[in-house]
């Protein structure tokens, strides 16, 4: 019998027949075989393996969810004041606790947070799970309907353009109380996780390359092709198409589906608008169909758009989410299961040489113009390291980026955690901007020109990332 145990844990435990037994009370199989029907060795070894992990407690999870929409009067992305909701923004997460670990992973419907802000919100999240600051990391999803708030160049762009509206201290307050108290609920509700499920499902006509190689030269594809039609009859290009899922399951159920997928999750930007976009309808379709909360993570897609299928017209946006919803829909169905047999989280510091050439803010500047050379000039002026992270559970190895890393960087975090399920998210962190390769650099584009840091930053990441692997 402890061999059985041993063997179970150990190995995976596949979608069949073992998933079937898994799925079932113990005690309501065990009332049925004292009726008469035997017990197969499978059988005893799945309960066996059960009864282990909820007396050790080898894993536990439990979410949480809390309103992250900026009212109206405060500053959407940049400084554009927010002037209708078309749908709320939410800050969706898990707790996961094990091996003397307890640790966070919370998704934000914000184009962004960096420097002392994302500071603030990871530190509430840590008050409020009674954790490290380490244990825990904040994604933002990245809608560009959404707030992208920087402190430390709110500081310069008081004192050189005090009029430009800035996010208030009274509304972060307000959320940071939020994160912190609906994360302390989560943490009273953990229960044990028995699976882990992971799957995988192509996702058709979202994405597509924001970088285009034409006639030797980088032409750039934004989110939107309204005022460049030609640009959406160019090819695909560089994606990732494939959508990862990762399921935990505790013995009352799905306890949450975390979802990756690499594309600027964007149909419309700065006009005043709050949305969750083309993700969030998705999001909350799944999640009403599941039953079961649904957080998530965009992926490496500082250099991938919709806009290959995006003009900015409504029904494209309703098709985007009801393709991406089809996917989740098929990661969910496709997924194989593990008994849920432990958790390591790892932490990697990051120095990455900031530019030194940012603009001052002039007189002549717009105050989003202004904002944007703050958040350069601020970066410049920062010593401390940024982070990357890993969460290792079961089968799913979870790497987590500051900024907006191009996918390279995702295809970088698949071959390091080869032979493991790789699930990769960017937009931690947003202070650095775009991660890039030095190749980017020499080609030129957007978005080597967007980014706070200098060439010779490729190795140190892709270092960080390797590190990560090897140490889990």
């Amino acid at each position: 019998m402890i061999l059985l145990i041993q063997c179970n844990l150990a190995g995976a435990v596949t979608s069949g027949a073992e998933a079937d037994i898994l799925d079932r009370k113990t005690d309501s199989r065990a009332m049925k075989h004292g009726s008469g029907n035997p017990v197969t060795r499978r059988e005893w070894a799945g309960f066996a393996g059960l009864a282990l992990i909820r007396s050790a407690g080898a894993v536990k999870a439990a979410t949480f969810q809390c309103d992250a929409t900026p009212p109206p009067g405060q500053p959407n992305i940049w400084v554009e004041p927010v002037k209708e909701v078309l749908d709320p923004l939410f800050c969706k997460g898990i707790v996961l606790e094990g091996n003397g670990q307890r640790v966070v992973l919370a998704s934000l419907d914000w184009c962004g947070a960096g420097g002392i802000t994302y500071d603030r919100l990871c530190s509430a999240l840590a008050h409020g799970a009674a954790t490290s600051r380490r244990s825990v990391w904040l994604h933002c999803v990245h809608q560009h309907a959404a707030p992208y708030v920087v402190g430390d160049a709110y500081r310069l762009l008081e004192k050189a353009r005090p009029q430009a509206l800035r996010m208030s201290e009274r509304f972060l307050q307000l959320l940071a109380e939020r994160l912190a108290g609906s994360v302390a609920l989560a943490v009273r509700a953990l229960q044990p996780v028995e699976r882990v499920a992971t799957g995988t499902a192509r996702v058709e006509r979202v994405a597509s390359a924001r970088r285009l190689l034409v006639d030797g030269k980088i032409v750039t594809r934004y989110s939107s092709t309204a005022r460049t039609p030609e640009l959406a009859g160019l090819p695909e290009g560089e994606i990732d198409p494939d959508l990862r899922c990762v399921t935990l399951k505790g013995e009352r159920g799905t306890i949450a589906h975390l979802m990756f997928y690499a594309t600027h999750p964007q149909t419309f930007c700065c006009d005043g608008r709050v949305s969750a976009d083309f993700v969030g309808a998705a999001r909350a379709a799944v999640e009403r169909e599941a039953g079961a909360p649904v957080i998530y993570f965009t992926g490496c897609a500082g250099d991938v758009t919709a806009g290959k299928y995006n003009q900015g017209r409504e029904e494209q946006r309703r098709e985007l989410a009801g393709r991406l919803a089809d996917g989740m829909r098929r990661a969910i169905r496709a997924a194989s299961f593990e008994i849920a047999s432990g958790l390591s989280w790892q932490t990697a510091p990051l120095r990455l040489a900031p530019r030194q050439d940012a603009p001052p803010i002039e007189a002549g500047m717009s105050d989003a113009e202004a904002y944007r050379a703050a958040i350069r000039l601020a970066f410049a002026r920062r010593d401390r390291a940024l982070a990357a992270c890993a969460l290792e559970l079961g089968p799913a190895w979870i790497v987590c980026l500051p900024g907006e890393p191009l996918l390279a960087f995702q295809r970088e975090a698949q071959a390091a955690g080869a032979g493991r399920f790789v699930c990769a998210a960017g937009y931690g962190d947003i202070f650095p901007g775009y991660l890039c390769r030095d190749e980017d650099y020499r080609l030129g584009g957007y978005e080597p020109s967007a980014s706070n840091v200098l060439p010779g930053s490729e190795e140190r990441i892709r270092q960080a990332i390797r590190s990560l692997a090897q140490g889990s």
